[in-house]
């Protein structure tokens, strides 16, 4: 045997490894533990408390699921721009990490009952003189956006004179306000008015959605048993006052504030 053709067959020997190790390794996940993918870098909602566990509404939300369901919960915890193409490859069973609902996202994946309704809404300088989205849209402007998010999606189809700034992380975005280098952060009301309470001498948040969205649990399309009893559970969560709960529990001042100002509150 030549020393080529002793190359390809053991190549040819591995390729046939590796493909019964990922089929076993498929196989061999747990289908009673209900795996939830998230991106625990989004606080309040979903992120990692002091003791190293994952905690917030969703993780809430995903734990009170699975106590309905009857399923152990593991909650993986994976970058957002991974999340739609790791549960389409079934490591994940669904996702609940403030996702929204879209008509693109519905193309690669199915959607749950919507259980949040928010809307996409401005971050600007304390002493800027912006009040609208009018203001900001305009040449010689900047609007910083998340990479990857629905405010990024919206921008990128609605805004038609201002330039937009795609960053990967909410705080660079913020920083890049803080710093006048973008004129405004367009990202979820609940983000913006975190920012401006945490930086009140830098910054102030226009609160008025200049788009409303809704989140929802996301699954695969053949998931439909899965869709029902998670639809029925966020009916039964919401009878029972559980949103309501997780408001007063990490939205209270949020929750107060929307109220003075005649804005909806989320749930």
């Amino acid at each position: 045997m030549t020393p080529a053709v002793l190359v390809r067959r053991l190549f040819s020997l591995s390729l046939v490894f590796l493909a019964a190790w990922a089929l076993s390794s498929c196989e061999g996940r747990d289908k009673a533990t209900l795996v939830v993918g998230m991106d625990l870098s989004y606080p309040p909602f979903e992120t990692i408390g002091p003791s190293g566990k994952p905690e917030g509404v969703s993780v809430d939300i995903a734990e009170a699921l699975g106590k309905a369901l009857g399923r152990p919960v593991r909650i993986e915890n994976i970058p957002f721009t991974g999340l739609i193409p790791s549960l389409k490859t079934d490591k994940i069973d669904c996702i609940v990490s403030s996702m929204t609902d879209t008509p693109e996202r519905r193309a690669s994946v199915a959607f749950s009952d919507p259980y949040l309704s928010t809307g996409l809404a401005l971050l600007v300088a304390q002493n800027s003189d912006i009040h609208s989205l009018q203001d900001l849209d305009q040449p010689g402007k900047t609007i910083a956006v998340r990479q990857g998010t629905t405010g990024e999606v919206w921008a990128r189809a609605s805004i038609k004179n201002a330039k937009i700034l795609s960053l990967e992380k909410e705080s660079a975005a913020v920083l890049e306000v803080i710093q006048g280098r973008a004129d405004a952060f367009l990202y979820d009301q609940m983000s913006i008015w975190k920012n401006a309470q945490e930086h009140p001498s830098k910054v102030r948040a226009l609160l008025n959605p200049v788009q409303k969205e809704n989140w929802a649990i996301a699954l695969r399309h053949n998931d439909t048993h899965l869709q029902d009893q998670i639809n029925g559970f966020l009916k039964s969560f919401r009878a029972a006052g559980g949103f309501d709960a997780l408001g007063d529990k990490y939205l209270s001042d949020q929750k107060a504030a929307f109220k003075e100002q005649g804005i909806a509150f989320y749930f």
